[in-house]
């Protein structure tokens, strides 16, 4: 069911409330009225006669001075005037031109809602030769009711005029929105087939401006993450050859020559005056020299420490690595033994981002102290990582998006985790990780 046709049905539903409500009261006031315009004519009438009366000498008359007075009554509205003789004869005094034409007259229904039990006043006369007439008055309000059913015709007219306006109004207004809800669907789908260039226009309508806004907003930071994620993927697969490459190298350099050595003394070994002494030392010799370029490489392919050892070993021979490197630095860290409990994914990648926090300190921190802490809250089940220093520092602001920093934060993301960077100038630098975890 479409918005248009819920809100119209509503619209529809009230209309026809306020018009059952108001022909509830309008039948009401007319009823009231009318009664009210019927007695007071009655009244109107008996005190005309009463007048009529007490201004005349004598109350006996014969019946044709009873009927010129009688007919002074004639312009009388709502009543109907009639003189009953003593032989039962009965004589109208009002004449029927108050009655309304055939067109005007209002509906049966409506008469019987608007007209009740009226009244009828007789009042008894006599004539000079004792003749016994009766004045009979009744109610006649159909003029009236053709009046309040013509001033009701209008009232229902107007509200009728008023409902049309409103669903005008209210169809211009939804073509107006529906045009707008049609322009933001159409951009979402192109969003969706991460086409992210098309931007909203500007609504005149200020939710839907601020819809278009926000939308927009969203856009810009999906084609800037998208090219992030492009910019990283490329810089990932370039030091994925380059790596590649300088094992190629290596191999070809280490150890193809090396082994080339051993195959060559080896036979030269199987000579009778061959020295097997000095030639068993040199591939002894070589074979150390091996062990060691293969253990370098194997330790940049991936730190075996911290499969056999754990975390806390790989970190602890990590902070000895850079301290070698860099005496004069001082470095801390405060290890909670829980997080040797955690999932190898999660140590893997907590390594690496520490590793990394370490090579920026070191390329561009100019620090003196840094410290690492690593502990598990279990009531709120969550890692917490902090790297400090005292470095420096910088604005936030002028933070480049560097590679290191991107390929920290897929990392964090890829553990649903949250990164936090807080530094000003000459304050160092403090990073803060939460991960959470089962």
């Amino acid at each position: 069911m479409s918005l248009r046709f819920q809100i119209s049905l509503r619209i529809l539903l009230i209309s026809l409330c306020i018009l059952i409500l108001g022909g509830t009261i309008a039948i009401l006031q007319a009823r009231n009225a009318v009664n009210k315009e019927v007695d007071s004519s009655i009244n109107l009438a008996m005190q005309l006669i009463k007048i009529g009366l007490s201004a005349t000498h004598s109350s006996r008359m014969n019946e044709t001075d009873w009927m010129y007075r009688l007919s002074t009554l004639d312009q009388t509205r709502h009543l109907n005037i009639q003189l009953k003789k003593p032989s039962g004869f009965v004589l109208n005094i009002t004449r029927k031109h108050f009655l309304p034409e055939q067109d005007d007259m209002p509906p049966d229904w409506f008469v019987n809602l608007v007209v009740s039990d009226y009244p009828e006043a007789e009042y008894q006369l006599a004539t000079i030769d004792n003749k016994a007439l009766t004045l009979i008055i009744q109610a006649n309000p159909l003029d009236e009711i053709t009046e309040v059913w013509q001033e009701s015709i209008v009232f229902f007219s107007t509200i009728l005029a008023l409902v049309l306006l409103t669903f005008l109004a209210v169809h211009l207004v939804f073509n107006k929105t529906l045009l707008a809800i049609t322009t933001i669907v159409a951009n979402l789908k192109l969003i969706e087939t991460g086409e992210y260039s098309k931007k909203l226009p500007e609504f005149a309508t200020h939710e839907y401006d601020s819809i278009a806004r926000a939308i927009n907003h969203m856009t810009s930071e999906l084609d800037k993450t998208q090219q992030q994620n492009r910019a990283l993927t490329q810089h990932s697969l370039e030091i994925q050859e380059e790596e590649r490459q300088r094992l190629s190298q290596e191999l070809h350099d280490e150890l193809g020559q090396s082994l080339t050595a051993i195959k060559v003394m080896a036979v030269s070994a199987a000579h009778k005056d061959t020295d097997t002494k000095k030639i068993t030392a040199t591939i002894v010799e070589i074979c150390d020299h091996l062990m060691v370029v293969v253990r370098a490489m194997m330790q940049q392919l991936h730190p075996l420490v911290l499969t056999e050892l754990g975390l806390k070993a790989t970190l602890e021979d990590l902070l000895i690595h850079w301290l070698e490197i860099n005496p004069g630095m001082s470095f801390t860290l405060q290890y909670d033994d829980k997080v040797d409990f955690l999932e190898r994914k999660i140590t893997i990648q907590l390594f690496r981002v520490i590793q990394e926090c370490l090579t920026n300190v070191i390329r561009h921190a100019n620090a003196s102290c840094v410290t690492i802490e690593l502990n598990v809250t279990t009531d709120i089940d969550k890692l917490h990582l902090l790297v400090i220093d005292n470095g420096q520092g910088c604005k936030l602001d002028d933070i480049g998006s560097g590679f290191g920093l991107l390929g920290m934060k897929e990392r964090i993301r890829s553990l649903d985790g949250k990164l936090d960077m807080q530094s000003q100038p000459g304050e160092g630098m403090k990073i803060s990780i939460q991960i959470p975890i089962e």
